[in-house]
């Protein structure tokens, strides 16, 4: 990253580094720094992970009208890939992070959103936690996947506990179209629940939200 790029960077990011290190880490993929020998973004990115899941959750706990297992289903929905790719993006980020000849195009998903966590972490890092709270507040807004996503919430809850996914089983049907009603059994970590609807998607979506609440309310 050429020094006059900085101040490009700091103007979309809405912060100024008094550290142009920590801003330049933040932008090294892992593969550029095999191949230069420098410092990657990996160790920001496990730093980052956290403030944000903790920076997401404060601003929703004091948003306020939510109990918790909504609360973690939103805080799930926005820490994940996708809502954090969104927000590198919208900035014009992902052309300053510096990856392998290999990799020359666009990065992919998985090194895109862990830029912003990358990006969290260094402005802590640089800075503290009230410049890190109003970098998340500015480009990260808490209405962002606000459709549930049940299957999704249960699948990033189990993948971050490292635990195998969810396994779904259709139980029962009963009545003919337009009346059908399917029942689904959603099953992870030891424990199952059971949802249903007007269609095997929404049965698992159901199941998948009845677990997810069963999983939170007792801390696995």
């Amino acid at each position: 990253m050429a020094q006059t790029d900085f101040s490009q960077i700091e103007e979309k990011i809405g912060y100024t580094f008094r550290d142009k290190r920590l801003l330049e880490t933040a932008f090294t993929h892992a593969s550029y720094a095999g191949e230069t020998g420098t410092e990657s973004n990996e160790r920001l990115e496990f730093l980052g992970d956290a403030l944000l899941g903790f920076l997401v959750a404060d601003a929703l706990f004091r948003a306020g009208g939510e109990d918790e297992g909504e609360m973690t289903a939103r805080r799930i929905r926005l820490v994940s890939a996708e809502p954090l790719e969104g927000a590198v993006r919208a900035m014009g980020l992902e052309k300053y992070l510096r990856i392998s000849a290999g990799m020359r195009g666009d990065p992919g998903k998985k090194a895109v959103s862990s830029l912003f966590e990358a990006l969290v972490a260094a402005v802590y890092l640089d800075g503290g936690m009230e410049p890190a709270r109003q970098f998340v507040a500015a480009h990260l807004s808490l209405a962002a996947q606000a459709e549930p996503n049940y299957k999704g919430d249960l699948q990033e809850y189990l993948q971050g506990r490292h635990l195998p996914r969810a396994v779904y089983e259709v139980t029962g049907r009963r009545g003919e179209p337009p009346e059908t009603h399917f029942t689904v059994r959603a099953s992870a970590a030891g424990k199952s629940a059971v949802g249903g609807g007007a269609t095997i998607r929404a049965a698992e979506k159901a199941a998948a939200k009845a677990l997810l609440s069963a999983l939170i309310s007792q801390g696995e």
